[in-house]
């Protein structure tokens, strides 16, 4: 979004409709606004309320420039600023998604939904709300799946098709093996995915097609098809490289940088991320990511030393959350290479890392799994009880 979006001259018409701000999540410093305003993911864009600095709209992923402008102009709407604020329904569910209550918020959007006119412009808007949604509340696979198949025939043709689609698909594959209606929605979904991810038409970011290979992927591996699974790897690759080929500039190009580690690691072929990621990190020097991304090839690759020295790099830039998945990552190279005090010491730094963050930017799941991955590590052979303490 930063660097293929916002950078749209078709944007410009927006800029003094709002006061602009971006908020990096991972800095304590912005504790206070993140507790105001929870980030379940990234991204996250919202649209704040001037009088009350309640969240007016909320989106979840990334948007073309299109999607951008309605949703700022549904934003608007819906502050106040310009018209009417909208149906009851699709005020109330926008609250309540707004205020990241998903558990309210997703049969809200269904009933948004139900009481819409026909050809309703927000529609889609309003399907990726309802399914992020569900996605973020346990158990709800099966409603994500099934809505789905109503969903997509009136979505023809617009990005949030692909959306709801790889949604379908990841619920679907979720579902327990003898789910009556698990194996047709797979793949219904997995050949929608197919079709849409290579239609040139339709206006969806690299990276959204990106996570829906991935999903397809996983769908291939679900079926037992390893030779399928591989063939789509390679042609996730190849997309990202052509797009990477294509961008201007080193930012731009870096935005593809996880997304093709991701894709070479399923190809079982680390080694072709080694160049990318190494000029990534001569491009951006004060930027984590490139280490780290390094050390999790160099890993696969059994290149240990120059995997413990990128963590080591990466280590001295990171802050935040974002220091708990290298500290992670730093625990199963350590393990990996056979270095148990240093895999022990990685995830001891990682619980003392997630205790001290401000309360907003803790989690509480977060700090039961670290705990669990040390409890494991110091488990004796034998499999006798043995007492767990962080340094």
């Amino acid at each position: 979004m930063k660097a293929f979006v916002f950078t749209d001259k078709a944007l410009s018409s927006q800029a003094g409709r709002f006061v602009w701000l971006a908020l990096d999540s991972e800095n304590g410093k912005n504790a206070a606004a993140l507790a105001k305003y929870p980030v379940a993911a990234l991204p996250t864009f919202f649209v704040i309320q001037p009088d009350s600095e309640r969240v007016a709209m909320r989106w979840v992923g990334g948007m073309n420039v299109t999607q951008l402008a309605s949703f700022l102009g549904d934003g608007a709407r819906a502050c106040g600023t310009s018209g009417a604020s909208g149906d009851d329904a699709l005020a109330r569910a926008d609250r309540f998604y707004g205020d990241g209550n998903y558990a309210e918020a997703w049969p809200a959007y269904e009933q948004a939904i139900a009481a819409a006119p026909a050809a309703w412009p927000t529609y889609p808007r309003a399907v990726e709300a309802l399914l992020f949604s569900l996605s973020a509340v346990d158990g709800k696979s099966e409603e994500s799946a099934a809505f789905v198949e109503t969903a997509l025939p009136k979505l023809a043709g617009t990005p949030s098709e692909l959306t709801a689609a790889t949604y379908g698909l990841d619920a679907a594959l979720q579902l327990p093996a003898d789910h009556p209606k698990r194996a047709q929605w797979v793949k219904s979904y997995e050949a929608s995915v197919t079709r849409l991810i290579s239609d040139p038409k339709l206006q969806v970011a690299v990276d959204d097609r990106s996570g829906a290979y991935g999903s397809l992927v996983d769908a291939r591996k679900d079926a037992g098809d390893t030779l399928g699974a591989h063939q789509t790897a390679e042609k996730w690759a190849a997309m990202l490289e052509e797009a990477a080929k294509r961008a201007p500039t080193p930012q731009e190009r870096t935005v593809f940088d996880s997304h093709r580690l991701a894709a070479y690691r399923e190809l079982g072929e680390p080694e072709r991320a080694l160049p990318m990621l190494q000029q990534s990190e001569r491009d951006f020097p004060d930027d984590y990511n490139p280490p780290y991304r390094l050390s999790i090839a160099y890993t696969d690759l059994k290149r240990y030393d120059d995997a413990v020295a990128a963590s080591d790099r990466a280590l001295a830039h990171v802050y935040g959350p974002r220091k708990l998945q290298v500290l992670r990552a730093r625990a199963d190279l350590m393990s990996a290479k056979g270095d148990h005090a240093g895999a022990v010491a990685a995830v001891e730094e990682a619980i003392r890392t997630q205790q001290a963050l401000p309360a907003a930017q803790t989690s509480e799941a977060t700090l039961k799994e670290l705990q669990k991955k040390l409890a494991t590590l110091n488990a004796p052979a034998d499999g006798t009880a043995s007492k767990v303490g962080t340094k």
